[in-house]
């Protein structure tokens, strides 16, 4: 058999069943899921150096555990010194596997080393079911050796699901696991 990831394995048998009991859902394809994880991260000043990109993506790449992508600037903006064309972020979509596996090591293992940490906002939803969090140290992930990072830097992540609500969306990650700061239901 298959490894199956340990959050796969509890949303199939612990999440979808409450959330069909919760919202009344019909089938099983009503109940919403995750459908994918987006890292993000800006890089504003490599419009001056260039080494910050390659840092930037090496360190999401091994936070993710898949190989990040450059993102490029759109337009030419001269107050930024920015042309048309240069590398001024990373990103990464994770999908099934390690989308779960990302998860899992997010929230059992990144969050609480947050300084200070006393959960989640769970205002952040964008009126369609999908969650968007900013986090402002990557060495809270255990994957970043701190003696290699040359300066701090943070990242957005969304998680993107099938919720048509944010109150479903908001249902789907608590349950995951979540640790949301406002406890509401």
């Amino acid at each position: 058999m298959s490894y199956i990831p340990r959050l796969k394995k509890k949303y199939r048998e612990e999440v979808v069943p409450a959330l069909m009991e919760q919202f009344q859902y019909g089938s099983i394809m009503e109940v919403p899921r995750l459908e994918k994880i987006c890292i993000n991260q800006g890089v504003g000043d490599a419009t001056q150096d260039k080494k910050l990109v390659d840092n930037a993506l090496e360190e999401v790449s091994t936070i993710a555990g898949q190989r990040a992508v450059p993102t490029r600037a759109k337009k030419s903006v001269s107050n930024f010194k920015l042309r048309e064309g240069m590398t001024i972020g990373v990103r990464v979509t994770l999908r099934d596997g390690q989308m779960y596996e990302f998860l899992d090591r997010l929230i059992s293992v990144a969050l609480p080393r947050v300084r200070d940490f006393r959960g989640v906002n769970d205002k952040s939803f964008d009126g369609r079911g999908n969650y968007s969090m900013g986090v402002t140290e990557q060495i809270i992930f255990p994957e970043i050796d701190i003696d290699k990072v040359s300066r701090i830097t943070g990242m957005d992540i969304t998680f993107v699901t099938t919720a048509n609500t944010d109150a479903e969306a908001l249902a789907l990650l608590k349950m995951m696991g979540m640790p949301f700061k406002n406890q509401r239901n």
